[in-house]
């Protein structure tokens, strides 16, 4: 049904008032549904009119969307995407910094530890004297990824795993904030055979101090970029900074589309959200300033290449996984990361009088506003 944006405000009204053990009849999830299905269809389409003017968007087998030079798309992306996904290899349960946009916001100092001497990967508990052990019996991944907060934090306890992993032949790339990165840890990480570092520049707001990181960080690393959840902050401050970050040399940007989980939503409350494919929750405003990012560095020449990783990207993720996992088809990890709907994170949108539905029409009686018992 094309809800109008009037019921959908009144329906969206009446689900915050709910309460939180109360669940939602069937005709009223088809409401939810419905609504959904307007805002997001009508997010779509803006943002297939801001990527129309992007005259070379590429596609990784219509996995994602990337502008720019092939050869510096990262590899780490290319396995998450057409190899056997995204291996996660967590150690460090701790960070420096605090972003508004980090998963784990509010929840820093409660992150359990992985463990003395202990990696986790896949989900498992490992001594480094298990990864050859795991190695002989397992297939080998095509990538695998150092993430869980900021590895720099206890960086030396790296440098034996990543060399055991760059023997077996395996693309590795870690994740960081910058800002404890130093020229001798960074050819550390080199010598032992890391192929690539990503930056999340965001996180400092484009400081100096880690924009010269990635310009060491190339001295070493074969692949040096940026990847950092595309808001209004990092967009201003890299435009800032734009000439001094591109001369780094980096290779690569991925832009991430934000999307929210019950740690960090209210952090950006009262801006206007979607929900894609039921799955994440996002500010509508992410993935449109990636695509126009995306269209600067197209008329600009940028010599890198620039990825818009979106949650598109992410549900293609999820499928390629599963699929090389051997599930059954259709299946996938893509999903709501929510227990229970934020209805009241959808009000902003729906009393945006600038933010208008597609297309419109009237709801069936049984499922009129009139109809809500109060």
């Amino acid at each position: 049904m094309k809800i109008s944006k009037m019921d959908a405000l009144l329906w969206f009204d009446y689900f915050t008032q709910l309460d939180e053990d109360e669940q939602l009849s069937s005709k009223e999830q088809e409401i939810l549904y419905a609504v959904f299905a307007q805002i997001e269809a009508a997010v779509e389409h803006r943002n297939d009119m801001l990527a129309s003017e992007i005259k070379n968007l590429k596609t990784l087998e219509n996995r994602t969307y990337y502008i720019g030079c092939d050869s510096k798309f990262p590899d780490g992306c290319r396995s998450c995407l057409l190899g056997t996904g995204l291996s996660a290899v967590r150690k460090t349960n701790k960070c420096n910094l605090d972003c508004k946009f980090c998963y784990n916001y509010g929840e820093l100092e409660d992150i359990p530890p992985v463990g003395e001497g202990i990696w986790e990967i896949g989900g498992t508990k490992f001594y480094e004297k298990d990864i050859d052990l795991l190695l002989s019996i397992h297939k080998k991944p095509t990538g695998i990824s150092y993430v869980y907060l900021e590895p720099f934090m206890e960086i030396e306890k790296y440098y034996p795993v990543v060399k055991k992993f760059s023997d077996a032949g395996i693309h590795q790339h870690l994740y960081t904030n910058g800002t404890l990165a130093t020229e001798e840890n960074l050819k550390a990480l080199a010598e032992e055979g890391l192929d690539e570092i990503r930056f999340n520049l965001g996180a400092t707001n484009c400081s100096d101090k880690v924009i010269e990181n990635i310009r060491l960080a190339k001295k070493y690393i074969k692949a040096v970029g940026i990847e950092t959840p595309m808001t209004p902050e990092f967009y201003e401050a890299f435009f800032k900074k734009k000439d001094a970050i591109l001369s780094t040399g980096l290779d690569f940007i991925n832009c991430a589309e934000l999307h929210l989980n019950e740690n960090n939503i209210y952090n950006y409350f009262g801006e206007n959200m979607y929900i894609s494919r039921h799955g994440y929750i996002s500010p509508v405003w992410s993935r449109e300033l990636t695509l126009k990012f995306m269209k600067i560095a197209e008329d600009g020449k940028w010599d890198i290449a620039v990825h818009d990783c979106s949650n598109y990207t992410k549900f293609a993720r999820g499928l390629n996984l599963s699929s090389k996992e051997g599930k059954w088809f259709g299946a996938s990890d893509y999903g709501c990361e929510f227990s229970r709907i934020p209805y009241d994170v959808f009000l902003p949108i729906l009393n945006d009088d600038s933010f208008m539905f597609l297309e419109e029409e009237e709801l069936p009686n049984e499922y009129k506003p009139m109809m809500i018992e109060y």
